[in-house]
């Protein structure tokens, strides 16, 4: 289930985030709010499409801002969002095991420890926003992938990663997410086309299954 970036100030202004950069040297305060905090968004977007959650999501993009915090005097400044992807993704892996002792680092482990699609969504106004956004065919088709189809899909078409980022993300070859990528919007494509929702003659581009749906 997608959201906006209401949390976004919300994160950069939260309490163990705020005090972290409080204390800290001009400097290093302007790298943080000039490469982290405008990546927050998407960060709340990936967070949420690997946990399943909002709330979730929402604490784990709290525990990359920390990391990244305590990072920041080595990073170069360069591809601020591939760094925190990584650090997400990291912070990500490192809470599964927690919970689950026997996780390895492999992609297959990381992939099957991800919830099902729209598995925790919080109740209330967001609600609404998410019923407005994605129709149920259109839910019910994407629900129906694979988790590795699923998750591809949500990153790229709807998180609106670049293929780069998203191997990165996911610790897989590009040439494999673009793979994914397009079985997955097939797949979709056919759902929809089955049940009528999406007239046989329709073609879709790199957002259209999704992101262009939800708008």
């Amino acid at each position: 289930m997608r959201r906006s970036g209401k949390g976004a100030g919300r994160l950069a202004g939260s309490p163990r985030v705020t005090s972290e950069v409080a204390s800290s040297s001009a400097s290093r305060q302007d790298v943080f709010r000039t490469h982290v905090e405008p990546e927050i968004e998407v960060l709340l977007r990936v967070g949420q499409t690997l946990t399943g959650s909002w709330a979730d999501g929402e604490d784990l993009v709290q525990e990359t801002l920390i990391r990244a915090w305590t990072a920041i005097d080595r990073f170069d400044g360069a591809h601020p969002r591939a760094w925190l992807l990584t650090i997400l993704r990291n912070a990500h892996l490192n809470s599964l095991r927690r919970q689950r002792p026997d996780l390895t680092d492999d992609t297959a482990s990381f992939d099957r420890a991800r919830p099902a699609f729209g598995a925790t969504a919080p109740p209330g106004p967001e609600q609404t926003v998410i019923d407005r956004a994605l129709d149920e065919d259109l839910e019910r088709a994407v629900a129906r992938l694979d988790e590795k189809f699923r998750t591809v899909l949500l990153l790229i078409d709807v998180d609106l990663l670049t293929y780069t980022e998203a191997a990165e993300l996911l610790g897989i070859p590009v040439g494999t997410v673009m793979s994914r990528l397009s079985r997955a919007r097939d797949r979709v494509r056919l759902q929809l086309r089955a049940t009528g929702a999406l007239p046989t003659t329709a073609t879709t581009g790199r957002t259209g299954s999704l992101a262009q749906r939800k708008r």
